[in-house]
């Protein structure tokens, strides 16, 4: 059995800049030990029992020098215990709206985990980090992936997400994984708007975030360049060049430094 816990980032509609959703694919047979390794690493740096791991803030009073080294070695666990990490990514200017861009983002990820699940095997369990959206939406798209699968796909009208057992909610704190999403994605996040928002002074911290996370996202077993399956940009058509431009850019950035995604960024249909 394999676990996906899902959180998304950069959910303020803000011109310019990518809204990202993320699964964490975490194995039954080693998350025991993993959240064991989390504890130690907990009491290390002299965590309060009652502080939420996240991205961002730190614990209080902990020097930032700290909280970025307790950062890297939960990174660094997460890559050694084999946990991946599969992204979907789209442009704040094309999505209709963020609450369905986020829809999209679990669509995606979860097509992505079932995928993934196909070729390994196994059966998963997913986790959406618990949100309110506009109609509250999410209770009825969470039990249509259950008890229909995926609706209007290019060559299906419905295909069921078969290796997937369940869709639960998951909130911070209750687990080690929403913790570690979580800083992943805040890391991911940090990275991209370094160059969506061109702020110069932070690509050096970009780099060194993105080199963490590369070895993390999902490849297959064959390795190389990340396919689709774990970052796949979205849409995969754009017809407006301005916006091409865009996600060519992003996608050049995240090559220079570090995570070569397979994706090719088109106007063209290519499925």
């Amino acid at each position: 059995m394999q676990l996906l816990y899902c959180d998304e980032t950069n959910l303020e509609e803000k011109a310019g800049d990518f809204l990202i959703y993320g699964g964490l694919i975490v194995p039954c047979d080693v998350a025991r030990d993993f959240s064991g390794q989390i504890d130690k690493v907990r009491v290390d740096f002299g965590v309060p029992k009652d502080y939420v791991l996240k991205f961002n803030p730190g614990p209080k009073g902990m020097p930032h020098t700290d909280f970025i080294q307790l950062k890297q070695q939960v990174l660094q666990l997460a890559e050694a215990f084999g946990l991946k990490l599969i992204v979907y990514t789209v442009l704040h200017d094309i999505a209709a709206s963020a609450d369905e861009a986020r829809r999209y983002g679990i669509n995606t990820v979860c097509f992505h985990f079932d995928s993934i699940l196909r070729q390994i095997g196994d059966t998963g369990l997913v986790l959406i980090d618990r949100f309110n959206d506009q109609g509250n939406e999410i209770d009825a798209h969470l039990r249509d992936k259950f008890m229909i699968g995926l609706k209007d796909m290019p060559y299906s009208k419905e295909i069921r997400l078969e290796n997937i057992v369940g869709f639960h909610y998951s909130a911070i704190g209750q687990s080690h994984c929403p913790s570690l999403i979580d800083i992943m994605l805040g890391s991911l996040r940090f990275a991209v708007n370094a160059h969506t928002r061109k702020q110069l002074a932070n690509v050096e911290t970009a780099r060194a975030l993105l080199h963490l996370l590369s070895p993390l996202l999902w490849r297959g077993p064959t390795g190389g360049a990340v396919p689709e399956v774990g970052f796949q940009f979205s849409p995969k058509i754009i017809k407006a060049a301005k916006y091409r431009d865009m996600y060519q850019g992003l996608k050049e950035f995240l090559f220079e430094h570090g995570v070569e995604t397979k994706q090719v960024i088109t106007d063209q249909r290519a499925y």
